[in-house]
């Protein structure tokens, strides 16, 4: 009990320090190791994405004492890599097994999985880092957001291209007033998805793949080869089509330059009663499956504070005019922010590096506004620190879930015919009974969030 006090002292005046560690509310969501000593953490999803993120957490100094992965084959050289690591199928038992003896939990499975892996351990007290797009639906990303803020709990989604000084030099600028007051605004993905049509043949599942686990929440369906390992990502009941992948990452410097999250979290404390975002999508065509083929979508921003409405228009194997840029080279992907006195631009998926233009105006620009965001050390060691009470992260959930309820709602809307008016307040849609709908989906029996 000593040992305890002790440890929450010192997260009580961490965070009335100002490091943004907050204080745990009980003993058990108390850390399970003393200030400063190594991270205890479970990988959820090694086969994969988690592969790269586990030995980057590594690399960040962290203790792996628990791996889980429903195909063995996939994760197997994983598992031979970290011996030492107690070997799971199911996070729910390992969870059940080991509460104890994890402090925090890297989540990096399919994108319907992703809720209910890291709502079970935020539950639990753990922090959690989880791949983008935070989850598959817009009410999954919202619900990930609430119960982060709920159990006090340090967290960061995985768009890496946050931790890029090139992004938050950009932000600084826009922030700054560098291109003036910003209107409208472009996000476009060099590439698309397309109709899916289920299989007929029942191929036998293999022997190292637990397909009931695997599917998890989504509806039951037969085992096909044609979803993995990473066929998922096109069809609507696992993935998030080309704008949830990388709408997290290419989307990332529009959202905060543009500060949305204030969409979703207001200064001061004073929430209006209605906050509506309009999105009316444009598909090539309406799959119930997968995703269409090309996209456009026309989303309205409305005003936060003093920061005017904005045109959004995100673009999927589709791209803006060539007069926009002007006269800049237009590269497959693009976040490109309209201002009063220029325009800021990135051709990069990850908003890496930027141009502020036209490049005219801005050659004499020296330096450029005064640094006010931290630069990072990594965005996998900057969310390791942040457990250990070091500094904040820069994509939390309190980034990460509007960022990623706002491009789930892009998706939506290519179901529906008209406009679709989302309240950001009360997490629904207020004019479309069929879109409302479709912000969640029915979990199959013994999954819940």
């Amino acid at each position: 009990m000593k040992t305890t006090r002790s440890r929450r002292a010192f997260l009580r005046a961490s965070a009335l320090s100002g490091t943004g560690l907050l204080v745990l509310r009980d003993s058990k969501l108390a850390f399970a190791y003393e200030a400063n000593a190594k991270l205890n953490l479970a990988g959820i999803g090694i086969g994969g994405q988690g592969r790269s993120d586990l030995d980057s957490l590594a690399g960040a100094g962290v203790n792996l004492v628990a791996l889980c992965d429903v195909d063995q084959t996939r994760a197997g050289d994983i598992y031979q890599k970290q011996p030492r690591a107690k070997a799971f199928t199911d996070f729910r038992r390992m969870f059940d097994a080991m509460d104890r003896q994890i402090d925090a939990v890297l989540v990096a499975t399919p994108d319907h999985t992703h809720a209910v892996a890291a709502i079970a351990a935020m539950k639990r007290g753990k922090h959690v880092y989880c791949e983008k797009p935070l989850a598959r639906t817009v009410h999954e990303a919202r619900l990930m957001r609430e119960t982060a803020v709920q159990h006090r709990v340090v967290t960061q989604m995985g768009n890496q291209g946050s931790a890029a000084d090139g992004l938050r030099r950009a932000v600084e600028f826009v922030w700054q007033g560098t291109i003036g007051e910003v209107r409208e605004a472009h996000v476009w993905f060099d590439g698309g998805n397309g109709p899916q049509k289920r299989p007929v043949d029942r191929p036998p599942v293999p022997p190292t793949l637990a397909w009931d686990l695997w599917l998890g929440p989504a509806p039951e369906r037969p085992y096909n080869p044609c979803y993995l390992p990473a066929s998922w990502r096109g069809w609507r009941a696992f993935g998030s089509g080309i704008v949830g992948d990388f709408g997290c990452h290419t989307g990332n410097l529009m959202f905060r330059a543009l500060r949305l999250e204030q969409l979703w979290k207001f200064p001061g404390g004073q929430k209006p009663k209605r906050v509506i975002i309009r999105v009316q999508a444009h598909p090539s065509e309406v799959d119930q499956e997968g995703y269409p083929t090309t996209l456009r979508a026309e989303v309205n921003l409305p005003a936060r504070g003093e920061l005017p409405p904005v045109k959004l228009t995100l673009y999927a194997k589709e791209k803006p005019s060539e007069a926009l840029l002007l006269g800049y080279p237009r590269g497959g992907w693009g976040d490109l922010l309209i201002g009063s006195k220029g325009s800021i631009y990135s051709d990069c998926p990850w908003n890496t590096r930027y141009a502020l233009l036209p490049e005219k105006t801005f050659a004499t620009v020296q330096g450029g506004p005064p640094q006010t965001l931290p630069r990072s050390p990594g965005h996998h060691r900057e969310w390791v620190d942040a457990c250990q009470g070091h500094g904040t992260t820069f994509s939390g959930f309190e980034i990460g879930g509007p960022l990623t309820e706002l491009m789930q709602l892009c998706n939506l809307a290519t179901l529906v015919e008209g406009a679709v008016d989302y309240d950001t307040i009360s997490g629904r849609v207020l004019n479309s009974k069929p879109a409302d709908q479709l912000l969640h989906r029915s979990y199959r029996r013994g999954w819940t969030l």
